[in-house]
């Protein structure tokens, strides 16, 4: 992880890679608060009466808020160009409404908060990645992405394993499940104000003293190529399903008991930031070929639905391939299609098309789960065939 000897940061900058370990931890912990409630979330919502059908709508809300309304941040932080103001404010709602969640023992406050704490992931994520994608340009597109994920992800491992922990001790205490997610939302927002401080203006890893800033470009609009891998993605996304209605399948079917269930998120988690890694180093020598694996591991994680314990833990594990791959490989190709300049706007766009297919997939999936569980399978078979034929033609288009 050598730095590049071309790059020259400012007097007291981190250099390339240690902005990207660094953010990587200020992840890792988030990872920990909203990963962990994520983990417990459907369970905790049946025990206040929901449904499927209202656990499946209410993961797909959660996903369009936390995806689709970073187009609106996008703009704003393009208008603004106050990439740190926005990625603090965003991990605060989240690390304050968590810890909340457990307090209401209500399902309507639980459901606001919860829809908060994904406001706060819309509100920061363009300006974040934004900021990640300049010191990316230093170490290599696919691996910064990728570590960067790896690090997440190990976060998004060890909250569901501290909650299940939490669980074991105390069997079916939620306020004190969510309220131990305290801590690390702490340790958050301080790394960031000292990472701020520190690299200031973190374009300055992408571009040279003598070199225009990207700001001054005369057209900021997305090129086509870019539109035509965002249909690609929102097409992806319509083909899997969400974890918290996953976790309902196991929980209510009582084939996982409440402190299992985080440790199934774990293992997900693990798998997650796992292929993430690998993935981006294959992306650098692959390009964008390397999605074609989604809507396949996709499919095959449509296993979760079964009525057999081992099925459902191989089912997620898969499932956590298919996120592993979004959360990382696709933000690495927008970088390659889009100049610094519009980045905010097209990673807001790309969650909103992601985040329109996962709340189409929440809806239809958990209604299908309420008829049918072979319903809501057979609907991720059909999403995913017609996933890979589209994104094949798509990738045939990026490539010519």
């Amino acid at each position: 992880m050598a730095d590049s000897p071309s790059v020259a940061p400012g007097r007291g900058m981190l250099r390339p890679w240690h902005f990207v370990l660094a953010f990587g931890i200020v992840s890792l912990l988030a990872d920990m608060v909203y990963e962990g409630a994520r983990s417990i979330i459907g369970p905790y919502l049946a025990t206040l009466g929901a449904s499927a059908t209202v656990v499946g709508v209410v993961a797909g809300a959660g996903e369009f808020i936390g995806y689709g309304l970073r187009v609106v941040s996008g703009y704003a932080v393009r208008r603004t160009a106050h990439y740190w103001t926005w990625t603090i404010l965003g991990y605060g709602l989240t690390v304050l409404s968590v810890p909340l969640i457990g307090v209401t023992g209500v399902l309507t406050p639980a459901l606001l908060l919860y829809g908060t704490e994904r406001l706060g992931k819309a509100v920061r994520s363009p300006a974040k990645d934004t900021l990640l994608s300049h010191a990316s340009a230093q170490t290599g597109r696919g691996r910064a992405f990728g570590v960067h994920q790896a690090l997440d992800q190990t976060g998004a491992m060890l909250g569901p394993l501290l909650l299940a922990a939490v669980l074991g001790w105390r069997d079916g205490d939620y306020r004190l499940a969510f309220g131990v997610l305290a801590l690390p939302g702490v340790l958050v927002l301080g790394l960031l104000f000292w990472l701020r401080r520190r690299v200031p203006n973190p374009l300055a890893y992408e571009e040279s003293p003598d070199k225009p800033q990207s700001g001054t470009a005369t057209s900021q609009r997305l090129p086509a190529r870019y539109w035509q891998y965002v249909a690609a993605v929102a097409v992806l996304s319509c083909g899997v399903a969400s974890f918290p209605l996953l976790a309902y399948h196991a929980q209510t079917n009582g084939l996982l008991t409440d402190a299992q269930v985080p440790i199934l998120f774990a293992v997900a988690m693990f798998v997650d930031g796992a292929s993430g890694l690998v993935m981006g180093r294959v992306y650098d020598s692959w390009g964008p070929l390397t999605l074609l694996a989604v809507p396949v591991a996709a499919a095959a994680s449509a296993l979760a639905f079964s009525r057999s314990v081992l099925w459902i833990w191989i089912g997620v594990a898969i499932w956590g391939v298919v996120n592993g791959v979004l959360d990382s490989t696709v933000k690495a190709v927008v970088t390659e299609l889009v100049p610094s300049s519009s980045r905010a706007v097209a990673f807001g766009w790309l969650a909103f098309v992601r985040g329109l297919g996962l709340l189409i997939a929440g809806a239809l999936l958990g209604a299908a789960y309420d008829r049918s569980i072979s319903l809501a399978v057979e609907l991720v078979l059909v999403a995913n065939v017609i996933a890979f034929g589209g994104l094949a033609w798509i990738l045939r288009k990026l490539r010519s």
